[in-house]
């Protein structure tokens, strides 16, 4: 695993949040806080995004030595406030990414979940599982969205390449 790879993985993860993010800000307060139902890991779209932001500073909190107590971004009320909160959070994010070395990536990470489990793991795998993670969930927002209004624009690596060679 580089730093080159970790780096790019997550231009691709902020890159595809933001795309579908985007895409649901513009079908409405209304159908991202639509309860969809049980099935889903959460049941509004809002609630998803905040899961995907909760998760990404939960981890940061960990790599940076920091014990959260509770889960981020569950008590922000619109996808307008989680955009800020967001926002803010990705500078740090990447600041973090950009501090990282190729001695970082092989260092083992001591931490607890959420109920105080005792976990260990390698920095690199950890750093993978962040948008590995997000990819689940941007996967049910995109079925939430194409339910309520049509299927959103491909969010996968490919387009993500796509996107950044048309840019260059």
């Amino acid at each position: 695993m580089s730093l080159d790879l970790i780096r790019g993985l997550y231009d691709y993860h902020a890159w595809a949040n933001r795309r579908l993010f985007d895409v649901a800000v513009e079908r409405g307060e209304a159908a991202v806080t639509r309860d969809m139902g049980p099935q889903w890991s959460w049941p509004t779209i809002l609630k998803m995004f905040a899961h995907i932001y909760g998760a990404d500073a939960i981890w940061l909190g960990r790599w940076k030595s920091a014990a959260p107590s509770s889960f981020p971004g569950n008590d922000l009320p619109s996808m307008a406030a989680l955009r800020t909160a967001w926002d803010a959070f990705e500078v740090q994010q990447r600041a973090y990414l950009d501090a990282l070395t190729e001695a970082d990536l092989a260092r083992v990470l001591d931490y607890k979940n959420l109920q105080g489990v005792p976990q260990r793991a390698p920095m690199w795998q950890l750093l993978q599982h962040v948008p590995n993670h997000a990819t689940h969930h941007r996967s049910e927002i995109n079925t939430m969205l194409t339910l309520i209004s049509g299927s959103p624009p491909d969010t996968g690596i490919n387009s993500f390449i796509l996107a950044k060679a048309t840019k260059a």
